[in-house]
């Protein structure tokens, strides 16, 4: 059985895409600085595998192909990025970076301190935890990936 990649591309994931269009412009327009962050996301890929079970028995991982690659995955790899980057800077001194400011172009908005402050007002009791930090559990459930974790910690470190 043969693969043709015009059908392989139909079920990339959006954000695959978008970083192969973007890939393309920036070798086009010779941006080296965009060019080199898209390479280094796309140079994660190889994490990205699935647990399969061999006939002898053996647990091992395969890689993900790009037609199992999700947005999800790709956004996983990006904050990571991020975050190991703003800790660069923070070491050395620096606000931010072209690099930095690449990588954030990629990743959705995430929830700022009042969505959460709001939210918690709504929908947690904190009668119902013995400590304001077990709350953390929840919140995090409802916002998934769209909330940072050391922010929503802030916010429940400075609740009254």
């Amino acid at each position: 059985m043969t693969t043709d990649s015009k059908t392989d591309n139909a079920q990339e994931a959006p954000m695959l895409k978008r970083l192969k269009e973007d890939l393309k412009e920036a070798m086009r327009s010779k941006d080296a600085g965009r060019r080199d962050t898209i390479r280094q996301i796309m140079a994660e890929f190889p994490k990205l595998t699935i647990p399969i079970t061999l006939e002898s028995g053996k647990k091992t991982t395969r890689l993900k192909k790009s037609s199992e690659i999700t947005d999800d995955d790709i956004i996983g790899i990006i904050r990571s990025l991020t975050k190991s980057e703003q800790t660069v800077l923070e070491m050395t001194g620096k606000d931010s970076s072209a690099y930095l400011e690449t990588l954030q172009g990629y990743l959705p908005q995430l929830a700022d301190k009042q969505t959460i402050v709001a939210w918690i007002q709504e929908n947690i009791d904190f009668s119902q935890y013995t400590n304001k930090m077990q709350a953390m559990g929840a919140i995090m459930k409802h916002f998934g990936k769209t909330a940072d974790g050391k922010m929503v910690n802030t916010v429940l470190r400075e609740w009254e």
